[in-house]
């Protein structure tokens, strides 16, 4: 097999190893530099623009952004191959949005197949569905946000609207990959009843969907955008309440969906 995908380059700013979050058993995440949504609280702000940066941590600048083959990836996560083994783990792509680098996000997806690692996507859809496809064949898991079913609220706070989300999450669904919605659950813009009955009743239509994770909101990146010299439009925002994500994860329940508060 031709194995010239094994040089292609893709712009990263960080490889998280013995993660526990998205996705299955123990897993290494690979985020990818650039986003094309600027959702307020954003927890990675470093994350958003595809330049390389430098930010300011603990008082000393440090750079954000690298480049990296395929290759040098895939050297990287064989180091822990023993771990995804024993604990049906594998490798997920996150970002900022792994779709904002098609040519890397599928010929990672591609090798990390080749050397039988599992794989999972954190996204939002946010991308002509043919970009989507080239993912999809080598994707085991798509881990899809769904954040509000109103496009006016969706832009104010992600600077997009969600009708093109909303119909790719369709589109996925009715493929091979296995879908799991979350709803990062965000005070004053989303964590209403009203609100998380109406994404989870969208989520209970999508063929073969069974799971909608709520991942409540934290403000444990607010010191990054002091390092990048950006404003935290959140500052005044407190995390939802063990209460208040109590109710929701019922509204959750009741649209039939398996439920579980973080990823």
């Amino acid at each position: 097999m031709n194995r010239d995908y094994l040089q292609v380059k893709g712009r990263i700013f960080d490889i998280q190893k013995f993660s526990i979050h998205d996705g299955p058993g123990i897993r290494t995440i690979v985020f990818f530099k650039g986003c094309v949504l600027r959702c307020r609280w954003c927890c990675n702000p470093e994350s958003q623009r595809y330049e390389i940066e430098t930010m300011v941590t603990d008082g000393r600048k440090k750079t954000i952004g690298r480049d990296v083959t395929v290759e040098e990836v895939l050297l990287e996560i064989a180091k822990d191959r023993p771990f995804y083994r024993r604990s049906g783990g594998g490798v997920t792509l996150s970002g900022g949005e792994a779709l904002c680098q098609p040519d890397f996000g599928a010929a990672l997806l591609l090798g990390l197949k080749e050397n039988g690692y599992h794989t999972a996507m954190e996204s939002m859809g946010c991308a002509d569905f043919s970009v989507i496809e080239r993912y999809l064949p080598n994707l085991d898991l798509y881990l899809m946000d769904i954040k509000h079913m109103d496009a006016a609220k969706h832009k104010q706070f992600t600077g997009k609207s969600n009708e093109l989300m909303l119909a790719n999450a369709k589109k996925i669904a009715a493929s091979d990959t296995q879908l799991i919605i979350r709803v990062p659950v965000i005070p004053g813009f989303n964590d209403t009843a009203a609100e998380i009955r109406a994404i989870a009743q969208y989520a209970a239509s999508l063929p073969g969907v069974e799971e909608l994770h709520l991942l409540p909101y934290h403000r444990l990146g607010q010191d990054k955008y002091l390092g990048l010299g950006r404003e935290y439009w959140m500052g005044d925002v407190l995390p939802p309440t063990n209460e208040t994500m109590g109710r929701l994860l019922e509204e959750v329940q009741r649209a039939g969906l398996k439920s579980q508060i973080g990823g």
